[in-house]
């Protein structure tokens, strides 16, 4: 943040809706918890089969986490979650709902440039793919939690994403993850004792996301 930047009463969500590309897309918005604004962050649900939703504990960890780094920040429902039009299409489609949620965020924060995606879960899947659809310079970075990498066709990642995973996770193994993260060289922020859905951990993962991501 600059020094001009001053705090401001903490944010609450917002439910707001966009335009998606098979209907409308519902989505919870939180602004900056700063005067200004450093950039735009997105952050994608679980699996929505297993009941993730914009709700999940861990989507609003790092939402609250990143306004306050100074993001305005973005949770959507994808298609076929919530209220949101369309059907779920296990991560074929939903990176273009979340390129539809950043074209609206874009155009609500003209002048704002730095772009941060965020997931957790099968919302790791989507932002990795999304960030294929991108230009290299639109992206300014990625935090992944429990990325899905056994469940799912995964891509590779930019170097420098931050990726934090549970030492005891029952649904992604910790295992799966080095496998997946060693031909990248790309180091993982493995926390010991800790399940995928972070049980009683959740002020640690913010913390570990506040310590790691600062510009």
């Amino acid at each position: 943040m600059t020094q001009s930047s001053i705090p401001r009463k903490a944010a609450t969500f917002e439910l707001i809706q966009i335009a998606g590309p098979v209907g409308t897309l519902e989505c919870l918005k939180l602004e900056s918890a700063w005067s200004s604004t450093v950039g735009i962050a997105l952050v994608a649900h679980p699996n929505p089969l297993e009941g993730g939703t914009f709700n999940n504990k861990v989507v609003h960890t790092l939402a609250k986490t990143l306004a306050r780094l100074g993001y305005v920040v973005y949770c959507p429902n994808l298609r076929g979650v919530g209220h949101s039009a369309g059907t779920h299409s296990r991560g074929e489609h939903e990176p273009d709902d979340m390129a539809a949620v950043l074209a609206h965020a874009r155009a609500e924060n003209p002048g704002v440039t730095r772009l941060t995606l965020a997931g957790f879960s099968f919302g790791t899947l989507v932002q990795s793919r999304l960030r294929q659809l991108l230009a290299e310079h639109e992206v300014e970075g990625m935090i992944l939690i429990g990325p899905a990498v056994s469940r799912y066709e995964f891509p590779t990642v930019p170097k420098g994403t931050l990726v934090i995973h549970g030492e005891e996770d029952e649904v992604i193994s910790l295992a799966a993850v080095l496998d997946w993260a060693r031909p990248q060289q790309l180091p993982v922020l493995v926390v010991p004792g800790v399940g995928h859905f972070f049980h009683g951990r959740l002020t640690q993962l913010a913390e570990l996301v506040d310590k790691n991501w600062r510009f």
